[in-house]
């Protein structure tokens, strides 16, 4: 069904595109149709605390005000992550900020955290009925017009908000498309907020009676010196999981496309090696009991099997849901669940 919807999807500028697609999405649920783009597959996944339906989430920014989060889980995942979310509402950046590659099966956006604020995303979140077992991320950012070194004040300030809502909260630092926000990956700013986010959750802890795991989102283009620090970071402050990778700033991997001079991130098949180098290093420097999910390029169930591979112990899709529909979903549960059950038949696949 979304190979028939793709073309007509296609024929808008992408950003118009995002949003038809969520609005159909929206009412095909209503009309208890999403049934017929996506069949659930379990494989139950236990991590952070919590069991995962399945392995296979919905990565930020597809639904950045969780109005759509009944839908979403409708497709199959077995967690769906919405966001980034800020304190303050704001617009984003100047239109176009979103760029298709149908070529690289690719899309570069600079959408600057456009959202409702953190007040909008609740009252969404409480109108949602999340009726069977998939899970809640909620990924928090700062506003624009916070200065890094007050930074900690608005991830403060949206922890609280979305803490009892949330099934786990993810700590977006590392968006190319907000200014100076990726400096709060060096090694100094990144223990500081960290250090501050950690009591948080630890007051909040308290306060609710249950502890929300709190990951942090990295990026793809840090040198091997920034993931060795920031690993020695995220390990000292014990951090419940890593995220591994948010979308990149090269263009290498697509110099000569029309749109390569964009500004903003590049996610899908051109980031796949790119991020899953920046896992591959993260898993050897990170404590064991840290675990990581794999995001940036996943196109097939082979690409999950993968991240898998490299030490991912979930992993995310967004580009990939665009460019393959709701199906690639359950392509990747069956082959994570190949991937998994392989070593007990004696025959590992050379991935």
């Amino acid at each position: 069904m979304y190979g028939l919807a793709r073309p007509f999807l296609f024929a808008f500028d992408a950003e118009r595109a995002h949003g038809l697609a969520l609005s159909s999405l929206g009412a095909l649920h209503r009309l208890r149709l999403l049934r017929l783009l996506a069949e659930p597959r379990r494989f139950p996944t236990k991590l952070l605390g919590l069991t995962f339906p399945n392995p296979v989430g919905l990565a930020a920014g597809l639904d950045k005000n969780g109005e759509y989060v009944d839908a979403l889980l409708a497709l199959g995942f077995g967690f769906v992550e919405i966001g980034t979310v800020t304190p303050r509402p704001q617009p984003g950046n100047q239109k176009p900020r979103m760029f298709r590659l149908p070529e690289h099966q690719a899309i570069i956006n600079r959408l600057g955290f456009n959202n409702d604020g953190v007040e909008a995303l609740v009252r969404n979140v409480d109108r949602a009925k999340r009726r069977g077992d998939g899970l809640l991320g909620i990924n928090i950012g700062r506003n624009k017009d916070t200065p890094n070194e007050s930074a900690h004040l608005d991830y403060l300030l949206c922890l609280e908000r979305v803490y009892p809502l949330a099934d786990y909260v993810t700590v977006n630092i590392s968006s190319p498309n907000t200014a100076g926000l990726r400096e709060l990956q060096e090694e100094q700013a990144l223990r500081r907020l960290v250090s501050e986010l950690r009591d948080g959750q630890e007051r909040l802890a308290v306060l609710h009676g249950r502890r929300v795991p709190l990951l942090v989102k990295v990026a793809p283009d840090l040198s091997d010196e920034d993931i060795d620090a920031a690993a020695r970071v995220l390990g000292d402050l014990r951090v419940d999981g890593v995220i591994a990778t948010n979308t990149t700033v090269s263009r290498i991997a697509v110099q000569g496309h029309e749109h390569a001079h964009q500004a903003g991130g590049l996610s899908g098949e051109p980031l796949m090696n790119k991020s899953t180098a920046v896992l591959r290093m993260l898993r050897t420097r990170l404590p064991a009991d840290i675990p990581l999910i794999g995001v940036g390029g996943i196109l097939s169930g082979a690409d999950a099997a993968k991240k898998m591979a490299a030490g991912a112990s979930l992993v995310q899709l967004y580009t990939g849901l665009v460019y393959r529909g709701p199906g690639l979903v359950g392509e990747c549960v069956e082959a994570i669940r190949r991937r998994k059950e392989a070593p007990s038949r004696g025959n590992v696949p050379n991935l």
